[in-house]
């Protein structure tokens, strides 16, 4: 077995080598034959390839172990955590927040903001705040955000309809995928002409019989 460089840590991510406890483990990997061995034999068998005995899950019966460099073991878990982190995609939301009694000047800065928004790829939650009395408009804040949306249908679809929660009428748009532009037709290069086909009529042949 390598030597117990990890076993003196206070706190490893997984058992290794002697800090194994259980009497038998399962054994997995590409460098062993599979199967169920008692942990002096799992051990033994680490040590002659000059590895390392590692845990990889303890709640199993027997608990599954890999014979592996412990150290590349460690690198390739972190390099496959920090890729799926990569490919996660990251929802960005931006509020637009309207009054019951918006005018046109505010409603189309406004639809201009979440235009960008949406073009950016961010999601647009539109909301109608009822302060006090003005919820008593509750039905004109409704026809605004359906307004809302309606000016924005090249851009982005509801995700939610306009909804009352609480004090506020919230709907919530995602951006629709911007269709992929047919490339343009290449242009010439320098020196290159264009060869423009010319349909020329056969001329007749003429008839020198008498």
């Amino acid at each position: 077995m390598r030597n117990n460089r990890f076993n003196n840590r206070k706190e490893e991510l997984h058992k290794i080598n002697g800090n194994i406890r259980a009497r038998e483990v399962r054994l997995v990997g590409d460098n062993v034959e599979q199967g169920v061995y008692t942990i002096n034999e799992a051990l033994r068998l680490a040590d002659d390839l000059e590895l390392d005995l590692v845990e990889i899950s303890p709640t199993a019966d027997p608990p599954v172990c890999r014979i592996t460099d412990y150290q590349k073991f460690l690198y390739q878990q972190k390099k496959k955590q920090k890729e799926a982190k990569a490919k996660s995609v990251k929802v960005v939301v931006k509020e637009i927040r309207f009054g019951p009694q918006t005018d046109d000047h505010d409603f189309n800065f406004k639809l201009n903001h979440a235009k960008n928004f949406l073009e950016e790829g961010a999601k647009v939650k539109a909301y109608v705040f009822f302060k006090g009395r003005s919820i008593l408009f509750k039905e004109q804040g409704e026809v605004l955000l359906l307004r809302f949306a309606t000016e924005l249908e090249d851009l982005g679809k509801v995700d939610q309809l306009p909804a009352l929660e609480g004090k506020k009428m919230i709907m919530m748009l995602s951006p629709k995928k911007q269709p992929v532009k047919a490339p343009a037709p290449a242009k010439p290069k320098d020196g290159e002409k264009k060869v423009i086909e010319k349909k020329v009529d056969k001329p007749k042949e003429e008839n020198n019989e008498e």
